[in-house]
């Protein structure tokens, strides 16, 4: 039996990228929903289930920003890419701290956009062992459930936070080099001056530390992180 075609939903005010990402994406085998702004975006979210959402940042009305902040806070975790104008590194962070897993500056190469599509997919796709509970002293992680507790109180964490930590977890005692954990976790480097993985680390802490789960993942400075129990 064939599998069922990856469903995407694009959002973009500008008609002609929305046009030409259609035609490509229906080509690679993507099932497509399209809309112009971010009210639209919102209704089709929340009305339809999809694999990835494509988030233009500067639509009119709620932008992208704030649509992926409005779906995070309803605790919708599929996986957003970002599309953006703004290259500058806080721009970029806003784009994170909203929510979104990943973000693309405008203008891009076709082959690039597909290949985040790609890893964010496989980063949703089933572990052979998803179904065991990890565990890492007072700290408890459900893969397939994607949940954490710690000492029985659940910790809400983004689709990023969870896949970082479940990394860490599964890892727990092994220093883990930045090189591999990007690769693992978005697919691809995002290069030597990139400021993704500390952001990511930073929001895992902060949850961590908030619930009383302090000085579990380790900084080795040069190298990467690793997770102790505390």
């Amino acid at each position: 039996m064939a599998a069922m075609p990856h469903r995407v939903l694009l959002a973009d005010d500008d008609r002609a990228i929305r046009e030409s990402l259609v035609r490509a994406l229906d080509l690679e085998g993507y099932h497509v929903t399209e809309v112009s702004d971010g009210v639209g975006a919102l209704a089709t979210a929340r009305r339809d289930e999809f694999d990835v959402i494509v988030l233009d940042v500067m639509m009119p009305g709620v932008d992208g920003l704030g649509v992926c902040r409005v779906l995070r806070a309803e605790s919708d975790t599929t996986p957003i890419l970002m599309l953006t104008a703004r290259v500058e590194t806080p721009d970029r962070v806003a784009g994170l701290d909203a929510g979104a897993d990943d973000y693309l500056p405008k203008p891009f190469e076709l082959d690039e956009l597909l290949a985040r599509l790609r890893a964010l997919l496989r980063r949703t796709s089933s572990e052979p062992d998803a179904r065991r509970t990890l565990r890492l002293g007072e700290l408890a992680v459900d893969p397939a459930a994607r949940r954490v507790w710690w000492q029985g109180t659940e910790i809400p964490l983004s689709k990023t936070e969870f896949d970082l930590l479940e990394l860490l977890v599964r890892n727990a005692g092994i220093v883990l080099d930045r090189t591999t954990i990007y690769q693992r976790i978005w697919g691809y480097e995002f290069g030597a001056d990139s400021k993704n993985l500390a952001v990511y680390i930073g929001y895992l802490r902060r949850k961590l530390e908030q619930a009383g789960a302090t000085g579990l993942i380790h900084t080795v400075r040069g190298v990467g992180y690793s997770v102790r129990p505390a």
